[in-house]
């Protein structure tokens, strides 16, 4: 999954040549993921015609303030249209559109839905080699820049004109590359590693029989996506479950058992900046492995149980600058155990959930839980969403470590 998942993008089309481009490049911010609204400067339209636009990216395109073929002549709002952005991407950004944007010109829907947007704006020049480099574009490239909107550098190639050199707009794939590595960049955890445990792990007694638990992974998935969402690369270490994680940025190492996971853990820590492991993992595990399923030869059945290796106090131990974090699934003396466990595990941060509050625990999409840190701070939180629970973790951990 993209960064751009999720993400409205309104793709402003101005009058050149390079418009032809733009219907691989809907489709590519579609397939990527975002919502894609289009708007057309009225000469643009002789190069690629909305429809082709329209039916790429499922939504009708605007281009001008209202609309030419309705008899009751709906105005095309360009404040709702900019407000609605979380990107704004002008491509191909003619020299024309380029000078009326840098002096605040406003005549046409494009141009004034641009003096409208909040949200980040993009500009992928494409003109001539003279005309990339005429001093008046160059002034317009720099003003634009000073406005805080980014640059998408032209590329060098063969021009319409029939000249070769510099000027031709960036390919389709290379502006949703370069908005997806801009975006990345700006991000919180970007350039971090965070390594996250999820699920249950199942125990072998025989070939078809295992000791586990009711986890179903979901909080660890929502804690990856969380991650992944703010720049993180995430190593995402999960026992048995149906959860998925379609994110670029998350590598999934699907694992069994405790062993299996301690494993997993472990050559991935030294190279982590932060672990969370919120996986259930089991406490014990038999001693004695059957080969062959056991059959039904008398009432009982005795199994032998070892204690597993205890992935978190290991890490604890080993850890140098990592930021540890763990979870605490307690039915008694909920805070106390909870301290104790902080403290003997040599964690940075426990979070702490009751079977004993309504809508946390294991199998539901709720959690209410309470963080403590290494320095004593304890914050409670109200019952949400486990994606706003992993939320809250993120930016709690944000906040530690940046101070």
């Amino acid at each position: 999954m993209s960064i751009l998942n999720g993400k409205n993008i309104l793709l402003g089309i101005t009058g050149g040549i390079a418009a032809y481009k733009t219907a691989s490049l809907v489709r590519l911010l579609v397939k990527s993921g975002a919502q894609v609204k289009v708007i057309m400067t009225p000469s643009a339209k002789d190069f690629i015609t909305p429809l082709t636009l329209s039916t790429l990216s499922k939504n009708p395109v605007h281009s001008t303030f209202t609309n030419e073929e309705d008899d009751n002549a709906i105005w095309n709002n360009h404040v709702d249209l900019g407000l609605w952005a979380d990107v704004f991407v002008i491509a191909p950004a003619t020299a024309n559109t380029l000078s009326k944007m840098a002096n605040g010109n406003s005549d046409n829907l494009l141009l004034a839905t641009y003096l409208s947007a909040k949200c980040p704006v993009y500009f992928a020049p494409a003109m001539d080699l003279d005309m990339y480099k005429h001093p008046s574009s160059i002034a317009s490239f720099s003003k634009l820049e000073a406005f805080g909107n980014i640059m998408i550098p032209a590329g060098t190639g063969e021009l319409a004109s029939g000249l070769v050199g510099e000027g031709r707009m960036a390919e389709p794939e290379d502006i949703v590359s370069f908005i997806e590595n801009d975006i990345l960049g700006n991000l919180p955890l970007h350039g971090k590693k965070v390594l996250i445990t999820a699920g249950p792990t199942y125990e072998a007694i025989d070939p078809v029989r295992f000791i586990g638990n009711h986890s179903s992974g979901k909080m660890g998935f929502e804690i990856a996506k969380a991650a992944a969402n703010l720049g993180a690369e995430v190593v995402l270490v999960s026992g048995p479950t149906h959860q998925k994680a379609s994110h670029s940025l998350i590598n999934v190492i699907p694992v069994v058992s405790a062993a299996d996971m301690y494993q997993a853990v472990h050559e991935h820590f030294n190279t982590s900046n932060v672990a969370i492991l919120s996986a259930a993992v089991a406490d014990f595990t038999p001693k004695e492995v059957a080969h062959q399923k056991i059959k039904k030869k008398s009432d009982t059945l005795t199994l032998e149980l070892g204690r597993t290796k205890d992935i978190l106090a290991s890490l604890g131990a080993a850890k140098t600058n990592q930021f540890l974090v763990g979870f605490a699934l307690e039915t008694n003396n909920e805070l106390e155990n909870a301290k104790g466990k902080l403290k003997k595990k040599n964690l940075n941060l426990i979070v702490l959930n009751s079977l004993n509050d309504k809508g946390a625990g294991f199998q539901g999409d709720t959690n209410k839980v309470t963080f403590i840190d290494d320095a004593g701070n304890i914050t409670e939180n109200s019952l949400k969403s486990k994606a706003d629970v992993a939320i809250d973790l993120l930016n709690k951990i944000i906040e530690k470590t940046d101070a």
